[in-house]
């Protein structure tokens, strides 16, 4: 059996398709023909076109510019995104959780490294020597901005949320990246957020399988996770089924979500396997490993799709997985290749799928009522 490394892994999320669909059936839409301009060729040599239409043609069709690019993508500290410049919220987001990459305190500090107070690593980001400071993200720091990154035309601003009715929901959340404070500022961009209801679902649902999500590095080496926005047909009166989403800011321009989905690869060692023979020990001396370290991979894979919209804490988180495929053709997306798909057996067979109820702010509600 072929070993599948994590950088493999996270590789074969990353691959953007083009395939078209929805979770429910609908007539096919067309998107319209894609077209590739090769690079200029050396001078004084000839290179074969491998252009959609002829060079001639394609260069002229072009000349006073491309529309493109679609979507940006975005590399963060701890996360990869893909940014809708239509939608004005991203497109998907990928991450990949340890146990380490989720300790609240951060990696021990490399030689020459001191790490610091909190409160005194905000004035600073060096010591009085210069040397670098390790500090943990602190939410309570952190602020919602417009990234500067997207351009200006294509950017959600903080105004299109304000009194929407819709919280500013994270893709990938603050709380998968304490890692360092940029990090976690790194997730307050408005490219990482998307209109949710907020009672029931972003403040609530939502968060638990955020949580639930974290939780599985407890059992799991290593999980990737795909967050991606949805917009899903419904059955209409008259038997037809239709996409109705609402648009907020002023002017309208920040579409809100019909669903969101987690799709979720949680790889850990298989021990079900032989560990291959140790190297070679003439000399019998025991500090000399016996056996080699499992690189057979043992591969679990889940989709989930909630809706945008309030739901019971009691809900079963078994009652939303969908098959991985039904997200990928929803969102036109191609998160895994079929080796990983094949070689993975289903999340919830090997871990309990089961949300933890957590209503810290009501709490806080009734605190500040007394």
């Amino acid at each position: 059996m072929p070993t599948l490394g994590p950088s493999l892994l996270f590789a074969a999320g990353l691959t953007i398709g083009v395939g078209a669909g929805v979770l429910y059936p609908r007539k096919p839409t067309s998107t319209g023909p894609t077209v590739q301009l090769p690079p200029p060729p050396p001078e004084g040599g000839k290179q074969e076109s491998r252009a959609l239409i002829p060079t001639a043609v394609g260069s002229a069709v072009l000349a006073h510019g491309f529309p493109g690019p679609t979507p940006d993508i975005l590399k963060r500290t701890a996360y990869t995104a893909a940014y809708d410049r239509r939608l004005k919220h991203p497109a998907w987001t990928a991450e990949h959780l340890t146990s380490t990459s989720l300790a609240r305190t951060p990696p021990p500090a490399a030689a020459g490294t001191q790490t610091v107070p909190l409160d005194q690593a905000r004035k600073a980001d060096t010591t009085g020597n210069g040397e670098k400071v390790v500090t943990k993200g602190d939410r309570s720091k952190s602020v919602f901005m417009e990234d500067e990154g997207v351009p200006e035309i294509f950017r959600a601003k903080l105004q299109d949320y304000f009194k929407s009715g819709y919280d500013r929901g994270h893709m990938v959340p603050a709380a998968d990246a304490k890692i360092s404070q940029q990090a976690m500022n790194e997730t307050f961009y408005l490219s990482n957020i998307a209109p949710q209801v907020g009672d029931g679902f972003n403040r609530h649902y939502w968060a638990y399988l955020e949580d639930f999500c974290r939780r599985l590095t407890n059992n799991f080496e290593d999980v990737y996770v795909f967050t991606v926005p949805l917009y899903l047909p419904a059955k209409q009166p008259d038997g037809k089924w239709r996409v109705s989403y609402e648009v907020i800011g002023n002017p309208p321009s920040v579409s809100v979500p019909t669903h969101f989905a987690k799709v979720i690869l949680a790889s850990r060692p298989d021990f079900a396997y032989p560990q291959k023979p140790g190297p070679a020990n003439p000399n019998q001396n025991p500090a000399y490993p016996t056996t080699s370290a499992s690189t057979i991979k043992e591969l679990a894979l889940g989709a989930f799709v909630l809706p945008n919209a309030e739901i019971p804490d009691q809900a079963d988180l078994r009652s939303f997985i969908v098959p991985v495929e039904h997200v990928e053709k929803a969102a036109g997306l191609q998160l895994f290749n079929d080796q990983v798909k094949s070689k993975s057996k289903q999340l919830c067979s090997m871990t309990q799928c089961q949300v933890i109820v957590r209503r810290f702010d009501d709490a806080r509600k009734s605190i500040g009522k007394k």
